[in-house]
């Protein structure tokens, strides 16, 4: 059975426990996202995710200008005019949420931790996709996926998926992308757009993984949203310091004042962020990268444009 939700799925680990300071939160992030998906997302949205495909509605007559490939030639043999076939877009998809809620979902260098960069981020595409009248599932996962919202629409359903996840406690503090794919493949019956949400500090090498990713794209529209922070890219020089690993526990004992230590660090992160694209392309993902220090919204329209592009 699909993982439910808990009772104490209120509030994260150092989040607000005041349901008004939830709701507050929320709607702060309704009123900000619910522009963006209506004023700068709402056609890019519409023409890069199609519906499922096109249903026959009527015939009419041709008028100059109608693509002629759509003239019926039954009808226009019958009536000696000439008449094209109309169809209409079947729109209704579902935009699936697949969402990293791992420990170091929370760590953050700047005014926002990661996790709650995918809350807005995945608030904007929800929003836009309710515009469009499209459905919107929610995955949940650590090394086990712990909730699921199940596809919905409309406006209330939407502020759910925002409030679990910013508030929803895990149990699990590990990571396991594969497991939610899997999950996926299996509560998602028909073909979704499904946008893979997480940090993923996994192992990349995993054949789990690999073959995990290979057959999600291949059942649906994946996508991979690469959610990172500066201070995993470059370290400040502030001396020794100890690094704690926020899901295995780990320490490690760094000198930042040292410049090799610190250029170390950058080619290490530089490096992985390589071997993570070449695993996302190469099982045929389109990618999204976010940086909690800068504005979603480039990124996010650059990656519409793209698409669209590549899709012409």
């Amino acid at each position: 059975m699909p993982p439910a939700a808990r009772p104490d799925a209120g509030a994260g680990p150092g989040g607000p426990a005041d349901p008004r300071e939830i709701l507050e939160k929320v709607r702060h992030i309704e009123i900000r996202t619910q522009r963006l998906a209506r004023e700068t997302l709402a056609g890019q949205y519409h023409s890069v995710f199609k519906g499922r495909g096109m249903d026959f509605e009527e015939v009419r007559e041709y008028v100059p200008g109608d693509e002629i490939r759509s003239i019926d030639w039954n009808v226009t043999a019958r009536t000696g005019r000439p008449f094209v076939k109309k169809f209409r877009e079947e729109r209704e998809l579902t935009i699936a949420l697949l969402v990293d809620l791992s420990a170091s979902g929370g760590f953050g260098s700047t005014e926002q931790s990661k996790r709650e960069l995918a809350a807005e981020v995945a608030a904007v595409l929800a929003f836009s996709a309710i515009r469009n009248n499209d459905k919107v599932a929610l995955v949940v996962f650590t090394d086990e996926v712990e909730h699921y919202v199940p596809p919905g629409k409309g406006r209330a359903h939407v502020l759910r998926v925002v409030r679990d996840i910013l508030y929803f406690r895990p149990r699990r503090r590990g990571t396991d992308v594969a497991r939610a794919l899997e999950f996926a493949a299996r509560v998602l019956h028909r073909r979704a757009v499904a946008f893979l949400v997480s940090d993923f500090l996994v192992p990349l090498d995993d054949p789990d993984l690999r073959r995990a990713l290979e057959i999600g794209s291949r059942r649906h529209d994946l996508v991979g949203v690469h959610v990172t922070d500066p201070r995993e890219r470059e370290l400040p020089d502030v001396g020794r310091v100890a690094l704690e690993d926020a899901e295995t526990g780990d320490l490690l004992e760094v000198d930042t004042s040292d410049p090799a230590a610190r250029e170390a660090w950058a080619r290490a992160a530089a490096d992985r962020r390589s071997a993570l694209l070449h695993r996302l392309r190469g099982a045929g993902l389109d990618t999204l990268e976010l940086d909690t220090a800068v504005s979603y919204m480039p990124a996010l329209l650059r990656f519409f444009r793209q698409r669209a592009a590549r899709q012409r």
